[in-house]
């Protein structure tokens, strides 16, 4: 989910515009979230979906989990950089969103290598195989995040790589100001992934903060 910039949006603009466009498919669900659905900032948009399928291209996992699938313009990017063997599996809690979901993805033409599961991740993620995913995106309900880390890192494969987006939450994990449900959620997973033993990572101050991890 999207939230404010910290960098000053000229430089953002600048950063956007050395950056790859997204393409007329992309653009037009964008368009579309942003007229039609509550929430639209939750959208992972062009910069983000960018970056998404530029790490999907490097790491080249076969399996994905994606936590919060939103209108579905982050897993249509994932998607489509990953073989046609690669499968990606993305939860969604809002039944409201499951036509538009799956209209947005064979619009893409990536449905055969997506599989929605609607409901709430805290009931589907202890159901999933252990070590049965290469790479996983989390960009769900902040107030789980620390909840969500134990169960993603068990579902990662040894040697897979977990994205977790506003993990600086505009500014608040360092305000001490700030201890509201959400902020505190997101400070505690920075904590727990920081000190885990398992793994390596790296905070990267890219929009409102991605965390970068590897699991050892």
């Amino acid at each position: 989910m999207e939230s404010d910039c910290l960098l000053p949006e000229a430089l953002m603009e600048y950063a956007s515009g050395h950056t790859t466009p997204a393409d007329s498919i992309l653009q037009a669900l964008e368009r579309d979230t942003y007229v039609n659905v509550l929430c639209p900032r939750m959208i992972s948009g062009s910069y983000q979906g960018r970056l998404l399928e530029m790490l999907c291209r490097m790491i080249r996992p076969k399996r994905v989990l994606e936590v919060g699938t939103y209108t579905g313009y982050s897993a249509i990017c994932m998607a489509r950089a990953l073989p046609e063997d690669g499968r990606i599996l993305t939860i969604e809690h809002n039944e409201e969103l499951r036509e538009r979901i799956l209209q947005a993805f064979e619009k893409a033409q990536v449905a055969h290598k997506i599989d929605l599961r609607m409901g709430e991740a805290e009931l589907i993620l202890p159901g999933l195989q252990a070590g049965g995913f290469d790479f996983v995106f989390l960009d769900a309900d902040k107030a789980n995040y620390r909840n969500y880390y134990p169960l993603l890192k068990t579902l990662l494969a040894p040697g897979g790589w977990l994205l977790a987006d506003n993990v600086l939450w505009n500014g608040k994990v360092y305000d001490p100001a700030c201890h509201d449900k959400d902020t505190l959620s997101v400070r505690g997973f920075n904590r727990a992934v920081q000190e885990d033993p398992e793994v390596e990572n790296l905070l990267l101050p890219v929009r409102d903060g991605l965390m970068l991890v590897r699991k050892k």
